[in-house]
């Protein structure tokens, strides 16, 4: 590696980055996940909406589920992206892996912005956005535990929780931008122009961001660490996902374990609960977006306090902390919100997000951290995809039907806190704790 490339060399022949070296991978590895979810944030508020574009309106309960179910599907696809891409990144390198998937990544979300409708094509339409969710999911199976992994690599050992939350701050600010666009387009356009061209708006945006993010990804080197074992050539496998199934199915299944019930709280906040809120609750559709963006807005800058307190006192503690308020305090943020009002859905949610702050962060972190360097990618993304693909995707449809059946939404509560238990019992009797390890150390070998 070039001088210009490190500032100093850590034991074992690693490379510590520069601090400005570090900020910029910060960027160009947040980038695509803001895009991404920049994706699923207008889709899933504005569901609703584009259920009867693509969808026979005879039936406004069925074009909704339809709708989600997409949604869902796009996520069910997502471990066959992770073993594409992961294996590719432990190949050839973070950095041109990430490339790649941004721009396909700007693509595919334009694409749902110019689809034609059901009324002008019929069936063809939801067969066109089925396509396009499915090639999402493929591409957005690698983007965001390879972002996990770039900037992890590049942090410094003793504040990868503080760097790497950095990663979910780039998840939520691309809700945060989805959600607050849905709105203010909800707010300013008829109900018959959001329904008509106005949802469109926000899908095409999706490619001029991705094209800055691919200027940015472009500009930086390699990780390190990567760069590290590639020129060493110790660790780099030319099969590392046939590596990660047989060295590290162990960490793969505490991780999934572990990050279930995050999985379905995140999902069911900023997908489903605005539209519980509008739908079920009556809250003006305008101000139950408004509510969600608002709590969105709150925890983003409390992410990286998250991220160097789990530096501080550990992963396990944060995430214990974290699963135990979701059993307590969901369901007191459900009787706020039972109110009604705007006051009440903002407040209910702010009561929501207190799990979020313990989890978010340092189940993202985990992430890389599980793994070693030979197998992260691939190891990574079959933990967190098979873990979010299942359970993140289908919460959206699941929180529907459970809402539907039984009338209450303690229904997703119970569902959420049955989670929250098996998550628990993982997390005490299974994790290790990896918040001082080395990046290259096997946590979970398959013959501890």
């Amino acid at each position: 590696m070039t001088a210009t490339a490190t500032a100093a060399v850590e034991a074992g022949g690693r490379t510590q980055a520069t601090p400005a070296e570090v900020r910029k991978a910060i960027w160009a590895g947040g980038i695509g996940n803001f895009v991404e979810q920049f994706d699923f944030a207008v889709y899933g508020y504005l569901a609703p909406l584009m259920a009867p574009v693509f969808f026979p309106e005879t039936d406004p309960l069925a074009s909704v589920l339809s709708t989600y179910a997409l949604f869902a599907i796009s996520f069910l696809i997502r471990p066959v992206g992770g073993l594409l891409f992961g294996r590719f990144g432990d190949r050839v390198g973070r950095r041109k892996t990430l490339s790649l998937a941004i721009v396909l990544m700007g693509v595919l979300t334009a694409l749902i912005g110019v689809l034609p409708s059901y009324a002008q094509v019929g069936f063809v339409a939801p067969a066109l956005l089925l396509v396009v969710r499915i090639l999402q999911g493929v591409v957005q199976g690698g983007e965001y535990v390879g972002a996990i992994a770039f900037i992890v690599e590049y942090a410094p050992q003793r504040r990868r929780g503080f760097y790497g939350s950095f990663v979910s701050m780039s998840v939520f600010l691309g809700l945060l931008g989805g959600a607050g666009l849905s709105s203010l387009l909800t707010t300013l356009l008829p109900h018959e122009e959001m329904t008509t061209w106005g949802w469109r708006l926000p899908f095409l945006l999706a490619l001029p961001l991705a094209l800055t993010g691919l200027y940015l990804r472009l500009r930086i080197k390699e990780t390190p660490e990567f760069e590290a074992a590639t020129h060493s050539g110790d660790e780099v496998v030319q099969t590392p996902l046939r590596e990660a199934l047989v060295s590290q199915w162990r960490g793969i299944l505490v991780f999934c374990g572990a990050s279930i019930t995050l999985a379905v709280l995140s999902y069911g906040w900023v997908t489903y609960l605005p539209q519980y809120l509008s739908g079920t609750l009556k809250v003006p559709q305008g101000e139950a977006f408004l509510s969600n963006v608002i709590s969105i807005g709150v925890l983003v800058p409390l992410l990286p306090l998250a991220g160097a307190l789990s530096d501080r006192i550990g992963r396990k503690p944060m995430l214990i902390t974290g699963v135990l308020a979701c059993i307590f305090l969901v369901p007191l943020a459900f009787l706020v919100l039972e109110e009604g009002t705007f006051t009440s859905a903002v407040l209910g949610q702010l009561i929501y997000i207190v799990p979020e702050f313990f989890l978010t962060g340092i189940v993202t972190v985990c992430a890389a951290e599980f793994f070693p360097t030979k197998t992260r990618y691939s190891a990574s993304a079959i933990a967190f995809n098979s873990s979010f693909a299942i359970f993140a995707g289908a919460t959206p449809f699941i929180a529907t039907l459970l809402v539907s059946r039984f009338g209450t939404v303690y229904a997703l509560w119970g569902f959420l806190a049955t989670l929250a238990v098996f998550s628990l019992f993982v997390i005490l009797r299974f994790m290790q704790e990896t918040y001082r390890s080395a990046l290259s150390d096997d946590k979970y070998t398959a013959h501890n």
